[in-house]
């Protein structure tokens, strides 16, 4: 009797009701496969933890939550850039920025011994992660998230003052968040937002006037 091929779906065992399905259906495409292997791994970010809680004080912000946030305030704010960006490449950027946490971890940001090891604890995370897909695209996203990280060029750098400014936000609208968790001062705070006023003047003088409203309604040591 004959029997038909089986298909690449066909080939795994199907998951019963409330099992998880751990690998994709195989496919004769190999870069299908390697862009489908890296969507699925960067998942992962969606577990990674940041210090910074939810607006609503919930519960503890994730990376990619962080990614998204940043990437809607690229539309949103665009018009604050210092020069002239190119938002689609911010956008890119941002989405970019944090994947290599997925395996080097999120630093924070006020924790010297962690970011004294956060450059090469990243670049051995990016030497890992690109390379999962096709050559073409591990080059280009990996060359942005570089690019991110030098803050050389007008994108990179309004990209970065969106990544200090998002957390400084939450951190006030929660009465203090991971400042009052972590004993952090004004002082402290200012230094590490000093970087936004590469990327958007305005942006660091509304910052300089947050910081200083923050301590006086004591979410901020002064």
């Amino acid at each position: 009797m004959s029997t038909q091929a089986p298909t690449p779906q066909d080939s795994m065992s199907p998951a019963g009701p409330g099992e998880p399905v751990t690998a994709l259906p195989s496919t004769s495409d190999s870069r299908l496969a390697r862009q489908l292997g890296f969507i699925l791994e960067i998942d992962k970010l969606k577990s990674v933890l940041r210090r910074s809680r939810l607006a609503d004080d919930s519960r503890a912000e994730n990376d990619a939550e962080h990614s998204w946030h940043l990437a809607m305030m690229a539309v949103v704010l665009g018009e604050y850039a210092d020069e002239e960006v190119d938002t689609g490449r911010v956008l890119r950027m941002l989405l970019v920025h944090d994947l290599v946490e997925i395996y080097a971890g999120d630093t924070f940001i006020y924790d010297q011994t962690a970011i004294a090891e956060q450059e090469a604890r990243e670049k051995a995370a990016a030497d890992r992660l690109f390379p999962l897909l096709p050559r073409d695209q591990a080059v280009q996203l990996r060359s942005l998230w570089e690019e991110f990280e030098a803050r050389r060029t007008p994108d990179a750098r309004f990209a970065r003052a969106l990544d200090r400014l998002q957390p400084l936000i939450l951190n006030y609208v929660t009465g203090g968040g991971s400042w009052q968790t972590h004993g952090v001062r004004a002082q402290d705070v200012l230094a590490h937002q000093r970087v936004v006023s590469e990327g958007s003047l305005a942006l660091w003088e509304y910052i300089n006037q947050l910081v200083g409203d923050a301590v006086r309604r004591g979410y901020l040591a002064a």
